[in-house]
């Protein structure tokens, strides 16, 4: 399930309790965030590292995050061993994330760009063959221009705007 925190994916984990309430384990992983990103696992009473850990070792593989996955397990009567439940719960994490649609996502920031009118042409060209999405404009005599760069993008962009005399830019969010 995608998650934007802790306390929902944990909301998300006691809902599975309840539906499953008779269920023997309830084995999970998350990942939430990036910078770094926040992380939790847990066997719930399994063999130390034979759940939680496989679980969010296939979120990481896939470099996931704002995802958990939970595994609900019902004791069949057969005793697996360490190594067949570790097999066991980096499959069923597996069989997850591969029946589900990743949706992707990137880290944005906000800037505000201050110019004079003469370099109009020479502002538009780069948000334009860059895609830049902009959300505020004023256009007079000086020119305030606000937009979303990605962050894998951000330092190429400001590299570019910083070559256009008279420009200020300034990054408006403090995410």
């Amino acid at each position: 399930m995608p998650v934007r925190s802790e306390t929902e994916a944990r909301g998300i984990l006691e809902d599975l309790k309840k539906q499953y309430h008779d269920a023997r384990h309830h084995c999970f992983a998350w990942r939430i965030g990036t910078a770094p990103p926040e992380v939790r696992a847990s066997d719930d009473g399994e063999p130390s590292n034979s759940a939680g850990k496989p679980i969010l070792n296939q979120i990481e593989s896939h470099d996931l995050t704002n995802v958990v996955i939970v595994v609900v397990r019902y004791f069949g009567g057969t005793l697996l061993g360490v190594g067949g439940l570790v097999n066991a719960y980096k499959s069923a994490a597996e069989i997850a994330i591969s029946n589900n649609r990743i949706i992707t996502s990137y880290i944005r920031h906000s800037y505000e760009l201050h110019f004079p009118y003469k370099q109009m042409n020479d502002v538009m060209t780069i948000i334009k063959e860059n895609s830049l999405h902009t959300f505020d404009q004023n256009f007079d005599n000086r020119c305030i221009l606000k937009f979303e760069v990605k962050l894998t993008d951000e330092k190429r962009i400001k590299g570019l705007l910083g070559k256009i005399p008279d420009c200020r830019l300034k990054r408006i969010d403090d995410t």
